[in-house]
């Protein structure tokens, strides 16, 4: 199945990079209609923005005939854009440099159902070799998981069976009594 998506830009938001990131981490991986409905009801100046950018993804994605219900944000990318350079003036004839930053946001849109091409590439085994190495790989960690689970109940069993040292724990005070 090949990948459907859709993407869209938005270049030179007047909003700064930190501060839009906090509304691109709430949004990544969740669906379109989710995302839309955390952008309508924030709180942030950046929200708005990339309430409409997304919008521009949902439209986008209409004319390249996917079906809006099935799709869900696969990146969102938020870049730094140019700075403004301003000047404060300050005390003894001094002038503090002021940067008014600019963002770039980038977001993609894939369909539930479509895998991408990474994602394949990243899983699949090229050779017979390979994947019986993976299939080992797998069973080892299985057999180490187990393992570590014994040792833990093997631990709590001993931990259980050690007796408090009281005699020795009052002759060796650092306080005498």
């Amino acid at each position: 199945m090949e990948k459907k998506s859709a993407s869209a830009i938005l270049r030179y938001l007047h909003v700064a990079p930190r501060k839009t990131r906090l509304i691109a981490s709430l949004l990544r991986g969740k669906s379109v209609n989710q995302a839309e409905a955390e952008l309508r009801y924030s709180a942030k100046k950046a929200a708005r923005p990339v309430l409409k950018l997304l919008r521009s993804v949902l439209a986008n994605a209409k004319q390249a005939s996917l079906v809006p219900e099935k799709l869900y944000i696969t990146d969102i990318r938020v870049d730094q854009g140019p700075m403004f350079k301003r000047f404060m003036p300050r005390a003894s004839g001094r002038a503090a440099m002021i940067q008014k930053k600019t963002s770039h946001v980038y977001i993609t849109v894939e369909e539930k159902g479509s895998v991408s091409q990474k994602f394949k590439e990243f899983y699949r085994p090229q050779t017979q070799k390979e994947a019986r190495k993976l299939v080992k790989d797998f069973e080892r960690e299985k057999q180490a998981k187990a393992a570590a689970e014994e040792r833990n109940e093997a631990n709590q069993k001993t931990k259980k069976d050690i007796k408090e040292p009281g005699a020795l724990k009052k002759m060796f005070r650092r306080k005498s009594v």
